[in-house]
């Protein structure tokens, strides 16, 4: 499967960074075309969205282990 057309909730935190890097450097390019432009900042809000979810689910377990140690 082509990561365009991956589900991002089967992808990981990293691989979701590196797609993201990717379509920024596509992006800073002065030729994009409009329809692929669009195509690619749909799917950096899509990533942007896991990357956010990842980042929340670990910080809910991480402030679990805390609360464990202050026990």
């Amino acid at each position: 499967m082509s990561k365009k057309n991956e589900d991002p909730s089967s992808m990981g935190y990293s691989e979701a960074i590196v797609e993201l890097e990717t379509i920024l450097a596509d992006l800073e390019e002065a030729d994009v075309d409009v329809d692929v432009l669009a195509e690619k900042v749909a799917r950096a809000s899509e990533l942007i969205k896991l990357c956010r979810e990842r980042i929340g689910n670990a910080k809910l377990q991480i402030d679990k282990v805390v609360a464990g140690l202050e026990d």
